[in-house]
């Protein structure tokens, strides 16, 4: 069939690429189907259906027929269907795309796409919106060492006028809000409204609406009054104008570009922006952003005055506290004191980064420090404070001294519940709770008992219980004398013996 499709369309005067496109093969596949004929093809498949025999072939109806009803299927999805129907069949995943990739091509199925559906968005007015978005990048330096880099790109959305700032280290909500007001400078004002993506700089939560912005970024917002429109999560659609930028950096600024320093850095970037990214005419506006900007800053809200970011008083980013009583910070988790996540309460800390790269927990943005860790430049590691930990020992000191009051000589019992305790050191608190259950159980033994583990060495709680309740129950002469052979060898027991005649008079039925 592919054979008669591909010579149909050559006699319709399809050139090899357009052919090539619509059956969805590649272009020698074309030329080696022209060059042959139908009994060429047909003994030639022949040949090779004979001749090579694939792993998947046994399983090759199973397959068309997913594909024939679910065209939209990946190869990955096939494998693990294949899997669960034959657990025993040992494949890996290159074999089966290359197959199913063959199927496709063979019987002409083509792999149906999701597409989403867009709609034109009305050009904004001038002066009302602001698009915010961060990025990284990995260069080369003159020593030929990879070192990565990360940015923050503005962009207006009438004008598309264009501003971005480079750091050596990943930005903080300081370092955002000092580009903001870098940025504000570079336009001569702001816009009424800024969009940006729920990253954890700036937002906590989208909270159904009801934006949780971090309490610092939160307090510059208010200060330089400003609207805030953030994106949907895993949504970049809706900000497809500053992703469009944030590319466009990369792809054209950073690439291949060699990296000295961060100064000379950002000052090759800006040199970049007015002779490139602001200078060229934009493929969707057909201006160029620079001379559009020139109308556009007069709707700007003028700032008046330099916002230092230092005069934020709240230095601190939110953090959700977790039920094992960590919080997350760059792919870390750091320990706070046992007892901060409360399933009654809103389990939020805040955090700190110091100078002195160490980070810093509090309850409330300027309250007591909670936890301080050093920051790790490590992934996936628990970064843990002994002060953190459940102290196990708590109230073991407390209820050995409680014990040793009930005992006459508390000092022997002292000593006996520490022998206790470092024979079972895993079991201290069961061990102790054992001489509590037998001093309200066998209260007037206490001594006796003890005076005998004592002497026997039976250092267990469970012995100590034993002691106690057989001379709880046995109070005779007797009975005295027979706990002093505990702990005595088996062999020092005396027990009475009978005539071999007895016995065989009991088995004989005699007696």
């Amino acid at each position: 069939m592919l054979h008669i499709k591909i010579h149909q369309l050559y006699q319709k005067k399809f050139k090899i690429a357009q052919i090539a496109k619509e059956l969805k093969i590649s272009r020698p596949t074309v030329y080696k189907y022209l060059n042959m004929t139908f009994e060429e093809v047909k003994s030639h498949s022949e040949e090779l259906s004979q001749s090579r025999v694939k792993k998947l072939d046994p399983y090759k109806d199973w397959i068309v027929a997913w594909l024939e009803e679910f065209p939209h299927l990946s190869s990955a999805q096939i494998h693990d269907w294949l899997l669960e129907r034959y657990p025993e069949l040992l494949v890996g995943g290159s074999t089966v795309r290359t197959y199913v990739r063959e199927i496709r091509e063979v019987n002409q199925i083509d792999k149906k796409r999701k597409v989403r559906q867009y709609e034109a968005i009305p050009e904004q007015p001038m002066g009302k919106q602001l698009q915010v978005d961060w990025g990284e990048t990995k260069q080369r330096t003159k020593s030929n060492k990879e070192i990565k880099l990360y940015f923050i790109a503005f962009v207006l959305a009438h004008s598309r006028m264009k501003y971005m700032e480079w750091q050596n280290r990943p930005f903080t909500t300081r370092d955002a809000i000092r580009c903001h007001e870098n940025a504000f400078q570079f336009y001569g004002g702001r816009t009424t409204e800024i969009v940006y993506d729920q990253d954890h700089l700036i937002a906590v939560s989208e909270n159904a609406g009801e934006l949780l912005l971090t309490s610092e970024f939160q307090q510059y917002v208010q200060q330089r009054k400003f609207n805030v429109h953030l994106c949907r999560r895993a949504d970049p659609e809706s900000k497809g104008m500053i992703e469009n930028v944030v590319k466009y950096i990369k792809g054209n600024f950073a690439d291949s570009r060699v990296y000295s320093n961060i100064e000379d850095w950002n000052r090759r970037a800006s040199q970049w922006l007015a002779r490139t990214g602001n200078h060229n005419v934009h493929q969707t506006t057909k201006k160029r952003p620079a001379e559009v900007f020139s109308f556009e800053k007069q709707h700007l809200q003028p700032v008046h005055s330099l916002l230092s970011y230092e005069s934020t008083h709240v230095s601190s980013i939110a953090r959700n506290v977790s039920k094992d009583n960590t919080i997350r910070y760059r792919s870390n988790r750091y320990s706070v004191p046992l007892g901060t996540y409360s399933s009654y309460a809103a389990n939020t800390v805040f955090i700190e980064l110091t100078d002195a790269n160490r980070l810093l927990i509090r309850t409330q943005p300027e309250g007591k420090v909670i936890a301080d860790h050093p920051v790790s430049s490590e992934r996936g590691k628990l970064i843990q404070s002994r002060h953190h930990l459940r102290d196990r020992s708590h109230g073991i000191d407390e209820l050995k001294q409680h014990l040793t009051g009930h005992f006459t000589d508390e000092e022997k019992a002292t000593h006996y519940l520490e022998e206790l305790c470092k024979k079972f050191p895993r079991y201290k608190r069961e061990q102790l709770a054992i001489i509590e259950n037998v001093i309200h159980d066998y209260g007037p033994q206490l001594d006796q008992s003890l005076e005998k583990c004592t002497q026997e060495k039976l250092y267990s709680a469970n012995d100590f219980r034993d002691v106690a309740r057989y001379l709880s129950s046995n109070t005779s002469p007797i009975a005295e004398s027979r706990v002093h052979s505990i702990g005595k060898h088996v062999s020092d027991i005396q027990v009475n013996t009978r005539p071999l005649s007895t016995y065989v008079s009991i088995l004989r039925g005699d007696v």
